[in-house]
């Protein structure tokens, strides 16, 4: 399946960076791309932001219909989606279409696991019809740990860990979260419990 791609790390490893890098990079060869993201995000504005300053132009869809995306005006040759892990696994049946049946490339780019360890159902999704992964990869949060961050720590307001609850909050200011090998991470954990 090389037209559908999985672009996974953890916050922080650049995954918009590089959804925006290739956008331009398909751009530049005069290729139609269309951008994606869902209706749960950090903003609600039609951009994807990288964290270093760059932006580029998204559609917010509550659900990806491969139908909606062959009916538009422009032929798409490139579909990006932004944030894959907040959809749904039927979400990405509708990427392998466009990606199977409809030749499109399919980049999608989000995080593998949330932080109580499990895998997001749709990146568990995309694994499992054999998207081809790669991994994109950043250094571990803490302070002196130069291991390379494969979880996530979430934290109140009062710098506290939290421990358990929903898959999913987004950063509302209520909530921190921070990128961590998995040292850094079962030694947090271990010591809330």
């Amino acid at each position: 399946m090389a037209n559908l791609h999985f672009f996974y790390g953890t916050m922080g490893a650049a995954k918009s960076t590089k959804l925006i890098q290739d956008r331009y990079n398909f751009i530049q060869k005069n290729m139609n791309v269309l951008v994606i993201k869902p209706t749960v995000d950090r903003d609600n504005e039609e951009k994807v932001k990288a964290r270093i300053g760059l932006e580029c132009p998204a559609e917010i869809h509550e659900h990806i219909d491969w139908i909606d995306v062959l009916q538009r005006n422009v032929i798409y040759d490139v579909i990006m989606v932004d944030e894959v892990q907040f959809y749904k696994p039927k979400d990405i049946d509708n990427l392998v279409k466009l990606a199977d049946t409809y030749n499109k490339l399919v980049f999608c780019y989000g995080l593998k696991v949330d932080v109580n360890e499990n895998l997001f159902p749709a990146s568990a999704h995309l694994i499992a019809v054999g998207a081809k992964l790669h991994e994109l990869t950043c250094s571990c949060q803490n302070p002196n740990c130069q291991r390379l961050a494969t979880h996530h720590l979430r934290f109140n307001k009062d710098g506290k860990v939290i421990r358990n609850g929903e898959s999913v909050v987004v950063d509302n200011g209520s909530v921190i979260y921070k990128s961590v090998c998995r040292q850094c991470y079962d030694r947090a954990m271990n010591k809330t419990r």
